[in-house]
């Protein structure tokens, strides 16, 4: 048996009056995933713990098997995993985005989704002048980053606000605060400083882009916790391919093997045909391929409905339906959002969202399409979403 996990990041969501008081996933045309969804057993499982922030973090530990209440200790030190980046007993890190904050207002939590190539010479600019042996940046993918501090543990006690979480908001209302926040507002601060005439921002104000305005702090933790790893766990080799650091970081600290794909972004010009081809080639090694698409979520964050359907409708034609047409080996597959996007928020809910486990030895549970809808209407729930990975595997 060969397994496939698709997560289709934050595509989940709440009906919407742009969109005809529909999701996403019931505005899109998904054939592909109906088709599925008509043989497999669909539900819907809650993927962030009670009380716990309802990030990709703590989701996506849930659906590759694992409890976030035991083993997530914070985001920043998984996706510095990913980038390699060591971590002392003494150090802290820190997510950094590039936003772009205009009237003292969160204008854009990603400075216009800028590209890695620019992002990483602000960022290298940045730690040149800010650097100390107590402090450096590292450059991440597109806008987010690695801030790592020696010498500070008393930050993690600061109160930090994700800039997706306010978008459009008075900044000054969200900057870290209480105990050990004053060092981050006072980076945050410098950055701005340090950003104002940068030739990158110049040029990209040039072509009408946002610029980046200052460096934004956040998802602050220390070390990682041990993990048992997935092939010990599930008894399978397993890998994994996604657009961003978090993914790479989490599948790393399972032992999974990291696929580098050509054309594999965090956006939506993200090779959705190649990096399913890929991962399905990959199922000759391996005994599992994850396989992670973070656009949806973009889309949601940027409360762009027309992006968000069209998102999933290329995810639906061309990496689901490469999905049905494997034949190779006997295959199952599980195929759920982290967790939901509603474009009216423009930020992550912590509220069940639909999953679907297909392939051999399933059994349907009466579903006719993969929407949030259908999948409360199966009566099939799942509490804890970590718990879905052994009805995978296990049967």
């Amino acid at each position: 048996m060969k397994y496939v996990v698709l997560i289709i990041d934050g595509a989940s969501g709440w009906p919407a009056e742009g969109l005809g008081g529909k999701t996403s996933l019931e505005a899109a045309q998904t054939p592909n995933l109906d088709q599925m969804a008509r043989r497999a057993t669909v539900g819907l499982a809650g993927t962030v713990p009670a009380g716990m922030e309802p990030s990709s973090a703590c989701a996506c530990m849930s659906v590759l098997g694992y409890n976030p209440k035991v083993f997530y200790k914070g985001r920043a030190a998984i996706e510095a995993r990913s980038l390699e980046i060591p971590i002392a007993a003494d150090e802290t890190v820190f997510r950094a985005n590039l936003v772009t904050i205009e009237n003292g207002r969160m204008a854009d939590y990603s400075a216009g989704h800028i590209g890695s190539n620019e992002s990483a010479e602000l960022i290298r600019f940045l730690d040149e002048k800010l650097g100390t042996p107590e402090l450096s940046l590292h450059p991440g993918v597109g806008y987010r980053h690695i801030l790592k501090l020696k010498g500070r543990p008393e930050t993690l006690k600061a109160a930090c606000t994700p800039p997706h979480d306010i978008p459009g908001q008075p900044v000054e209302d969200y900057l870290p605060r209480g105990e050990g926040s004053d060092i981050l507002r006072r980076i945050m601060a410098d950055s701005a400083e340090l950003l104002k005439d940068h030739p990158v921002n110049r040029d990209r104000t040039a072509r009408g882009e946002k610029p980046a305005t200052s460096l934004w702090l956040f998802w602050g933790s220390g070390q990682l916790p041990n993990m048992p790893s997935f092939k010990d766990r599930y008894g399978l080799s397993a890998a994994i391919t996604s657009g961003v650091d978090l993914l790479r970081g989490l599948g790393q600290m399972q032992g999974m093997d990291v696929l580098c794909i050509e054309g594999v972004t965090d956006n939506s010009d993200n090779d959705y045909a190649f990096q399913m081809e890929q991962a399905l080639r990959a199922l000759e090694t391996y005994d599992m391929v994850v396989v992670h698409v973070e656009a949806p979520d973009e889309a949601g964050h940027a409360g762009d409905a027309d992006g968000k359907v069209k998102a999933i409708e290329m995810i639906d034609r061309d990496m689901v339906g490469r999905l049905r047409e494997y034949s190779r080996d006997r295959l199952r597959a599980l195929i759920m959002p982290d967790h939901p996007t509603p474009l009216q928020i423009r930020t992550h809910a912590a509220e069940p969202v639909p999953f679907m486990i297909w392939g051999s030895g399933v059994r349907t549970s009466g579903a006719r399409r993969f929407t949030e809808a259908e999948a409360k209407g199966t009566g099939v729930a799942v509490a804890e979403a970590h718990n879905i990975m052994s009805m995978v595997v296990r049967g």
